[in-house]
């Protein structure tokens, strides 16, 4: 059951992400960090593709780790390639101490807030999943 859950998050971000590819929305999405109203970064569409893509084979991995599809590459192997995930989603919650993740400095935008109420403990809570799905099922 969780790693239909943990799955169909991945999906569900994946398809917003391919969504903001082909249909982006105006004015300050609240997507990207930004210092005084302006974006430190605009995405390129190929960029948000290619997140979209690697969100997707991110639920994969957690589906053929759970069982639920069959990859035929040992359980083991998929186990730490899980928890390879799962330590880069801790990663990105904790986040790089200035624009991003739970112990960041600069708070006062748009993207500040969705990652602190959102962004973040997402990533948390994806990590432990994915993690808890591993130790399940082969590490």
């Amino acid at each position: 059951m969780l790693a239909l859950v943990v799955c169909a998050v991945f999906g569900g971000l994946a398809l917003w992400h391919f969504r903001m590819a082909f249909l982006p929305m105006r004015g300050a999405s609240g997507a990207v960090p930004s210092v005084d109203g302006k974006p430190l970064f605009v995405p390129s569409r190929r960029a948000t593709v290619a997140v979209g893509v690697a969100l997707v084979l991110f639920a994969g991995l957690v589906a053929a780790t759970s069982g639920l599809v069959p990859l035929g590459l040992p359980p083991s192997v998929l186990a730490w390639l899980s928890y390879g995930l799962a330590a880069g989603l801790l990663a990105r919650a904790m986040g790089e101490f200035r624009y991003v993740g739970f112990f960041k400095r600069v708070r006062d935008s748009r993207f500040a807030r969705l990652d602190t109420w959102v962004y973040s403990p997402l990533c948390l809570l994806l990590a432990a999943g994915v993690a808890i799905v591993a130790r399940q099922n082969g590490g």
